[in-house]
């Protein structure tokens, strides 16, 4: 990964001003050698990519791919999200961060200047006479380091890629939260769908309950058989209860997920599973690579890191320093500007013997490079994974769904002739009751299946979204407010809350 040191020749030869000190010609034609810079590393994957993935869409999906669910309350929920989430809001804070420190690490390309200034009065008493003297000065001191070998553009070319690693890690962590939130409130339609049916289960088993109760004041069934139905009425109880909690649960994620408190936060009521649109387009494994954002910022950390290999070569090599001073003084201020002595240096330092220090921190920052090259292959790998997975458990997830459907269909029927022949007295309890139980419990899960098919789908969209840029929410900054005993306390600043409920 390191390729050396590039050193640029192509520098004009401009004349230099007449009566120029030839000392300072000497500094400006060294100072004309600075802004070597270190080439960018190209980076492919380290393994071999197939041509396709293993099943093909048709359908495009958009960059918003939440919105092919056509779900405005989801559309809201995310956008909500974008704005006020608190992990979200913290990875843009770091990336301000990172953009402090980029333009930090350029400002030794520009020269450094100081100004002085200075007032000093003295008074001598003597027996004889009493004497005072005024000394006024001023400054300028000028600095600069000539970037010979390139280590601070380096530097600073790092800091860069930091910067755009950053952005993409902004935006791996915006669809990983799109996702969250699609995925929570689609468990919350489940949860929810859940309670609608055990409610008519429940009612289902209460009529039973009456029937077979009416039987056995009649005779013709056994204590057991009522029993055994009580005891199914108190089990869906039971589910029931579990349910609410489960939805319970879920609601205060999503409200965490929205970046509101629980107790503050209402979900929308009309939460419904959508029917799962088709198939959307893979496209090529290569291009797919260039989308996704985690998949960039490992690319991009990788020449961050080369170029940090770079910077740390450059510092076995001598620094230039260049350096201007003038300064003047005088006892009243009219006469302060005429004279003035200047002066400008040059100085040359280079490291003699450190310990190996240097050389340790040069094989430290090749170690980072194998590292990040590694991590890279480890991303692309698990990036193909997350597709290829959520491709094959949707395929079979729906298939899945599809068998469920056909069983119910079934089930029903089966349960409806089972109930007639108990009622007739041609069948014992234990089959009526296997019989229903059966029906009721395929009921769920049929419904768990048909979210669980939306959750793959979920999936495959994140594992395969890139091209969408999330919004800037707006940084936070603490407030100070006066206290009843006119002390100021610091308050942090909350975000501002959604109207919407």
């Amino acid at each position: 990964m390191i390729r050396g040191l590039q050193t640029r020749t192509d520098t004009p030869n401009r004349p230099l001003p007449k009566g120029l000190p030839a000392a300072a010609a000497m500094l400006l034609a060294l100072a004309s050698l600075a802004g070597c810079t270190h080439p960018m590393a190209k980076v492919a994957p380290p393994l071999a990519m197939s041509e396709a993935f293993s099943v093909r869409g048709d359908s495009p999906a958009p960059d918003e791919w939440w919105t092919a669910f056509q779900d405005e309350q989801l559309d809201e929920l995310i956008d909500q999200a974008m704005r006020e989430n608190f992990s979200l809001r913290i990875a843009w804070d770091r990336l301000d961060q990172a953009r402090a420190l980029a333009a930090k690490s350029k400002a030794p390309l520009w020269p450094s200047l100081d100004g002085s200034a200075g007032a000093a009065r003295t008074t001598v008493r003597t027996p004889m006479a009493r004497t005072s003297t005024s000394d006024l000065s001023l400054g300028l001191q000028a600095g600069y380091e000539v970037d010979l070998w390139g280590r601070i553009r380096s530097t600073h070319d790092a800091d860069l890629l930091d910067i755009q690693a950053g952005q993409d890690d902004i935006h791996a962590a915006a669809m990983t939260l799109a996702a969250q939130v699609a995925q929570t409130w689609y468990a919350l339609a489940e949860q929810r769908g859940q309670l609608t049916l055990l409610d008519q289960q429940l009612k289902t088993n209460q009529d039973y309950l009456e029937i077979i109760t009416l039987k056995f004041r009649r005779g013709q069934v056994s204590a057991t058989d009522v029993l055994q139905q009580r005891q199914l009425v108190e089990t869906t109880r039971g589910d029931r209860a579990l349910v609410e909690s489960a939805t319970a649960v879920l609601e205060h994620l999503l409200a965490v997920l929205v970046g509101r408190t629980p107790e503050s936060f209402s979900p929308p009521r009309l939460a419904r599973l959508p029917e799962v649109p088709a198939l959307p387009r893979t496209g090529v494994p290569a291009e797919w690579l260039r989308r996704r954002p985690d998949v960039r910022s490992a690319e991009r950390s990788i020449q961050a890191a080369d170029q940090r290999v770079a910077a740390a070569i450059a510092d076995q090599f001598p620094r230039l320093g260049i350096s201007f001073g003038a300064e003047t003084s005088a006892e009243a201020v009219r006469n302060l500007f005429d004279n003035w002595l200047a002066s400008i240096a040059a100085n040359l330092a280079a490291p003699l013997f450190d310990g190996w220090q240097r050389r340790a921190e040069i094989e430290r920052t090749r170690a980072v490079v194998s590292e990040r090259i590694n991590a890279y292959g480890q991303v692309v790998l698990a990036s193909l994974g997350e597709v290829e997975d959520a491709i094959a458990q949707e395929t079979q997830q729906a298939k899945y769904v599809k068998s469920l459907r056909l069983q119910l269909g079934l089930a029903d029927q089966a349960t409806k002739q089972t109930l007639d022949n108990y009622t007739k007295g041609t069948m014992d309890f234990t089959r009526y009751l296997t019989t229903l139980l059966a029906y009721q419990r395929l009921q769920r899960t049929h419904l768990q299946a048909k979210r669980q098919l939306v959750q793959f789908r979920v999936d495959l969209y994140r594992s395969l979204a890139g091209g969408w840029t999330p919004p800037r929410p707006s940084q936070a900054v603490i407030e100070t407010a006066p206290a009843a005993d006119d002390t100021a306390t610091t308050q942090p600043a909350q975000p501002a809350g959604d109207a919407r409920q």
